[in-house]
């Protein structure tokens, strides 16, 4: 409990104190409250100090701050982060190997993730986008329900990209 508000804490008269349970205890002067928590062998913490009289309350600050680790150490274990999953296709890619790839595409979205749907041209299909095109458009409609297209498709090069991402 040092730092700057400290000293101007200290000299306020009086405070509203809180004990450990969470029972008022009433106003009391800060020496009073301060020798009254280290007679429980805690420590006297304020916690709103724009209030008139500002409050404090009885706290181990040593369990205070486990605790505090302990949530925030549970809260990063339990968030899922979102992945950029790719799937690569060409632009005469035959029905069979098609659904084969959509079937990842659902699955990729159903957990949460985010796909990155890549068309690579060789040669001379270059020549015919229209193709990439209506491939990438049969992707966006396939996954209406599930998904929706974040990126629309755009030429990099000799490939063709769209993201898709869980509505």
């Amino acid at each position: 409990m040092n730092g700057p508000r400290f000293n101007e804490w200290i000299q306020s008269p009086k405070v509203r104190v809180i004990d450990h349970e969470g029972e008022n205890l009433g106003v009391m002067y800060t020496r009073e409250a301060m020798a009254a928590a280290q007679e429980l062998g805690l420590d006297l913490v304020e916690v709103s100090p724009n209030a008139d009289p500002p409050v404090a309350k009885y706290l181990d600050v040593g369990k205070f701050k486990y605790e505090a680790q302990k949530k925030a150490n549970l809260a990063r274990k339990s968030q899922k982060t979102q992945e950029i999953k790719e799937i690569k296709m060409r632009p005469n890619i035959d029905d069979h190997d098609y659904d084969t790839k959509m079937k990842k595409v659902h699955e990729f979205i159903g957990e949460g993730d985010k796909v990155k749907v890549t068309l690579r041209f060789r040669g001379r299909e270059l020549s015919h986008g229209q193709l990439g095109m209506a491939v990438l458009q049969r992707v966006a409609q396939d996954t209406t329900e599930v998904a929706k297209v974040e990126a629309y498709p755009r030429m990099e090069g000799r490939q063709m990209l769209m993201v898709l991402s869980p509505k």
